[in-house]
């Protein structure tokens, strides 16, 4: 076997820090380039914490005191974590809860004074963008057009993605924890309903494609091979199923986690009704989140990253 001693490799270790309205992630991922192409990006590491600062949020404008101790907590052990995988680079990006709250720039201030890491708040286009930089259609299929909804605890971002190219994103107000605290706006699912059908009844055959626990959730319960996609009569019967169950049956019956119970049946419902506008019979399910959007951003160098602390 002859060996190609012309290959130049270059593996980078960065850090991606998602704070959700539901959870905190932290993606530790190896960038994999040969000759300054990328060819792989590999997740090392995920950590995830379900500090619910939208429930504050939604609720009563603000995070608790117990919420700031919790995430302040939470990034000092993640800035040990990435010092302990030699991480080079990394982002915090913290969306819709941290953005709506009127404590959420002090709590940015405590956070760094603590633990040295930077947290940036986005907006919501900006999230969309980062999670439709990803290039999601390239892991299922690039020949297809895609809906592409991301379902959060404050808000959902949906983008429209044609033979790997996107065409629109836009971010709305629907998200589920926001639903559970009777936030609901039937302007919101107005606006969004407009602009799915605006934006996808010119294009024949639209498949929707999937991210957020909830969804993942029942792909993983569906033993579907990796890939392939879910029906939206199996989202539909799943939805139904958990409507007609308790909390405690979800726990107990479906094996859900105890931080997923209560906030499945809203997400299902936002996908199934971005499903329908689209006209979407199907939804394929990669597992790719905004931490994975930030760390490739870095890579590429569309996100600026910042030495680990």
């Amino acid at each position: 076997m002859k060996t190609n001693y012309n290959l130049k490799l270059n593996i980078d270790v960065i850090g991606g820090i998602d704070i959700g309205s539901n959870a905190v992630r932290l993606l530790i991922a190896h960038v994999i380039s040969v000759n300054d192409k990328l060819v792989a990006i590999r997740k090392v590491s995920l950590v995830r914490v379900p500090i619910r600062l939208g429930s504050d949020v939604f609720h009563n404008q603000h995070i608790s005191k117990n919420n700031m101790t919790r995430l302040t907590e939470a990034m000092q052990s993640y800035a040990l974590l990435m010092r302990l995988h030699k991480v080079s680079l990394y982002r915090a990006a913290a969306t819709s809860a941290m953005r709506e709250s009127s404590n959420g720039k002090a709590l940015v201030n405590q956070i760094f004074k603590t633990s040295g890491i930077r947290v940036n708040i986005i907006d919501g286009m900006e999230e969309a963008n980062i999670l439709a930089s990803m290039d999601m259609a390239s892991s299922v299929s690039p020949h297809k057009t895609y809906l592409y909804i991301d379902v959060g605890g404050g808000s959902t971002e949906l983008s429209v993605i044609k033979h790997g190219k996107k065409l629109a994103s836009q971010s709305f107000k629907l998200g589920t924890l926001r639903l559970a605290a009777t936030q609901q706006s039937e302007e919101e699912w107005l606006k969004a309903k407009e602009w799915v059908v605006e934006h996808t009844e010119n294009l024949t055959r639209v498949h929707a494609m999937g991210s957020g626990g909830s969804i993942n959730t029942v792909f993983s319960q569906s033993r579907k091979k990796e890939g392939k996609p879910l029906t939206y009569e199996h989202v539909k019967a799943y939805y139904d199923k958990v409507q007609s169950m308790s909390y405690e049956e979800r726990v107990v019956g479906l094996g859900l986690k105890p931080d997923r119970a209560d906030v499945i049946e809203p997400a299902l419902k936002i996908y199934l009704y971005a499903m329908k506008w689209g006209r979407a019979v199907d939804i394929f399910v990669p597992k790719i989140g905004l931490a994975d959007g930030i760390v490739k951003s870095i890579h590429l160098g569309n996100l600026k990253g910042y030495p680990v602390p």
